[in-house]
């Protein structure tokens, strides 16, 4: 069993992307939090022609909130982050 870190939360962010034009930025922004990321799923729903991501995380609070941010302010993206209630 893994130390808990009392200065991090372990969270799932939800991620889809509406305009193909989008990805890139998206992605430029994930790799910069790449030290936090867990691991990523990435489903291309071509019916729809949107792309879902979700990534598991475990960062610190302010870390979670900068990258949910940054990603809400693209345009054609939209972000849901949710944590874990004891971790």
């Amino acid at each position: 069993m893994c130390e808990e870190n009392k200065d991090t939360r372990v969270a799932v962010i939800g991620i889809i992307i509406e305009k193909n034009e989008s990805a890139e930025k998206v992605n430029s922004i994930l790799h910069e939090f790449g030290a936090y990321i867990i691991g990523r799923m990435g489903i291309p729903y071509r019916a729809r022609g949107i792309s879902i991501i979700s990534i598991a995380v475990d960062a610190p609070q302010s870390a979670i909130s900068a990258l949910s941010g940054k990603l809400g302010r693209i345009d054609g993206v939209s972000v849901k982050a949710a944590f874990a209630k004891n971790y």
